[in-house]
């Protein structure tokens, strides 16, 4: 396989999810399948399945796109900011912001869309990324059990917020 076919692949994918957010965001996540998937992205269904074995998987790679993307802003965001609690208080109110401000991650958090609460508490590549950011040398076992903690409060602030999210 060349380099060439693995950069075509992964533009494919990247195109498949694109696809995908663009119909979470109209008809909510769980109302979303793989037949509308692939004809948003304009592919067959064979090829669909080529890229994601099913719609579980195509649901975590699509959190875990997200989650680089959103862990890279929230990185950038509190960059400058020395003390610890200070750092990750901002860190929670950016990702929470981040969230709630793009109209395809929020679909996840819709009253009756639990597919993205569920996918992000039990990631391990999600908890990996929260436990570098937390911990970025010397990474614990009590490192990974604050990241899941961290991740369950954000999880449940999106999933039931107040009524003013100020």
């Amino acid at each position: 396989m060349s380099w060439l076919s693995d950069t075509r692949t992964s533009v494919a994918a990247e195109k498949i999810l694109d696809a995908a957010a663009e119909l979470f965001v109209r008809d909510g996540v769980a109302a979303v399948g793989m037949n509308e998937i692939a004809k948003a992205a304009g592919c067959s269904r064979a090829t669909l399945y080529r890229y994601f074995e099913n719609r579980e998987a195509l649901h975590i790679a699509y959190v875990h796109r997200e989650a680089r993307t959103i862990t890279g802003q929230v990185t950038t965001a509190v960059a400058g900011i020395d003390d610890p609690t200070e750092r990750l208080v901002s860190a929670v109110l950016t990702s929470l912001r981040l969230v709630r401000e793009n109209p395809a991650l929020s679909a996840w958090f819709r009253p009756g869309e639990y597919v993205g609460g569920s996918l992000a508490l039990h990631s391990e590549v999600l908890n990996a990324m929260v436990s570098a950011f937390v911990s970025a040398e010397n990474v614990t076992a009590v490192t990974h059990l604050r990241a899941k903690w961290y991740v369950r409060v954000i999880i449940s602030l999106l999933s039931y917020p107040e009524d003013n999210p100020q």
